[in-house]
């Protein structure tokens, strides 16, 4: 337990309304230890969205607890709450007259105030975020001039400038080419392994976050909730439970998923 980071607790998670309540998961009893990365799988509509902003207090759990650091969430302002986590979501961010720069320092807003003025520790280290992404040549440039791909290594470098022990990233590779996937999960190995920094990463890409993540979180409407080393859920049958479909087999032995043209 002293590993542990973040703990749900019989975390039920959801919608909720002045009249109706949409609960997607009922009791989800799981954990990140720190310095590990976690990827969070699921098909489509499972609720992947729904249970990271839920970790993060962008939408509020319904029942149950989340532990962060040691303490219940909602202890915690909203500024401690930004000092431990960060997130990168796939939704559009209006940024449209800001700069690149001016985005990524924004990260530096908890230690700053929102009109806070930076320092040069604080330049410094938006210096060497925007090194370690490699995104150099963008920072002079409009947001509504980049691509989505550059967009969305825009707000890593946010998320790392912003220096929380936490990182939750929701789809970050969703716009990426194949060789800057390969990069962003050399990234994340840097940040785990090298930095300490605990990951949990949604993704479609499985068969390279199962190569590279420590744990898995699985969800799916039906099967419910599964989590652990992602090895053993690779071996054990659990993977290809949630994921085989028609023509499609997960290779225990392999961790890849294999495809009979015959049967598409």
């Amino acid at each position: 337990m002293h590993n542990t980071i973040l703990e749900t607790r019989n975390l039920s998670i959801g919608y909720k309304s002045t009249r109706n309540e949409t609960v997607l998961y009922r009791d989800l009893n799981a954990q990140l230890k720190k310095g590990e990365l976690t990827c969070l799988l699921g098909k489509n509509g499972s609720g992947k969205s729904t249970l990271l902003r839920s970790l993060c207090s962008l939408l509020p759990t319904l029942s149950g607890e989340v532990i962060i650091a040691g303490k219940e969430k909602g202890t915690y302002s909203i500024r401690e709450i930004s000092k431990l986590v960060s997130i990168v979501l796939t939704d559009t961010v209006r940024t449209e007259d800001m700069t690149a720069y001016e985005v990524i320092a924004l990260g530096r807003t908890p230690y700053t105030g929102f009109w806070g003025k930076l320092d040069d520790a604080d330049t410094e280290k938006i210096d060497q975020s925007i090194a370690l992404i490699g995104i150099a040549d963008l920072v002079d440039r409009k947001m509504q001039t980049l691509s989505d791909g550059e967009r969305q290594k825009v707000m890593i470098a946010k998320a790392v400038v912003q220096e929380t022990p936490i990182i939750l990233m929701d789809e970050p590779s969703a716009f990426l080419d194949y060789a800057s996937k390969i990069k962003l999960l050399q990234l994340l190995r840097t940040l785990t392994r090298k930095l300490g920094k605990t990951v949990l990463i949604s993704s479609h890409d499985m068969e390279h976050m199962l190569q590279v993540a420590d744990q898995a979180w699985l969800l799916d409407k039906e099967l419910g909730f599964a989590h652990g080393p992602t090895h053993e859920l690779c071996h054990n049958g659990t993977i290809g439970k949630y994921f085989n479909l028609e023509g499609i087999c997960f290779d225990q032995k392999n961790c890849r998923f294999d495809i009979d043209l015959e049967k598409l």
